[in-house]
């Protein structure tokens, strides 16, 4: 198991300096918007949401209905369908841990978890659990400083989202160095860049991932052949 956390833990650490930071912004806004420490932090326990975190800051700040939050949770996350679809096989053994990694499935870890190159002494499924939790760890972590900073000291929190975007970037260019094929990511980006010029910023993330998954569908054939599953 030490190695498997050892393999986890270098394996999260491009996680670890996005998350640190993003997590701070979220702590940052709640007390911004005048909810306690112990709240943000456990919104971060318990809802681990990412950017529907922020959103629901915003939400919960102005009184929002449960039906609009729950709307909006759909919106912003359902890209996770296609992520859960993809891991059914990967989890199926996972055993008691299976309903933490359901949970714990945000955009980064996926990343890591999709398709891992392992060495054959780790365990797969303790691979995946270290690296949900590991990840995690960093967003509560991120949360708790950020909450500690934003009752001590005035911040600018002023293009600090970016980290996110710089953090996929750096994701996406490591599985494209490690892809057999860059097939399935050239569908990706062609379909999410149709969808952003016809939908526009605000409502291109659903069609886009429509899209992908017939694409993907489609290519299955072909992908399956060339072995890039």
């Amino acid at each position: 198991m030490n190695k498997t956390f050892r393999v986890a833990l270098t394996a999260t650490l491009p996680v670890m300096a996005g998350y640190l930071v993003l997590g701070m912004a979220f702590g940052l806004l709640m007390t911004d918007k005048g909810f306690a420490a112990g709240w943000a932090v456990l919104m971060s326990v318990f809802v681990y949401a990412g950017s529907m975190q922020f959103v629901g800051a915003g939400l919960l700040a102005g009184g929002a209905s449960l039906a609009s939050a729950a709307l909006m949770t759909l919106l912003v996350n359902a890209r996770h369908l296609c992520y859960g679809l993809s891991m059914l096989r990967p989890y199926r053994d996972a055993g008691a841990m299976k309903p933490y990694l359901i949970f714990a499935l945000t955009d980064e870890t996926y990343s890591l978890v999709c398709s891992p190159s392992l060495p054959p002494e780790v365990d797969s499924r303790w691979y995946y659990f270290w690296v949900s939790l590991l990840d995690q760890c960093y967003w509560v972590a991120g949360t708790a400083a950020g909450c500690f900073l934003g009752s001590a000291l005035p911040f600018d929190t002023t293009g600090v989202d970016f980290a996110m975007t710089a953090l996929f970037l750096v994701i996406f260019l490591e599985q494209w160095e490690k892809a057999k094929s860059h097939l399935p990511a050239l569908l990706g980006l062609g379909a999410a860049g149709v969808c952003l010029l016809v939908f526009g910023p605000s409502s291109f993330l659903i069609p886009a991932m429509v899209c992908i998954v017939a694409g993907l569908l489609a290519l299955r054939p072909l992908l399956t052949k060339g072995g890039s599953q």
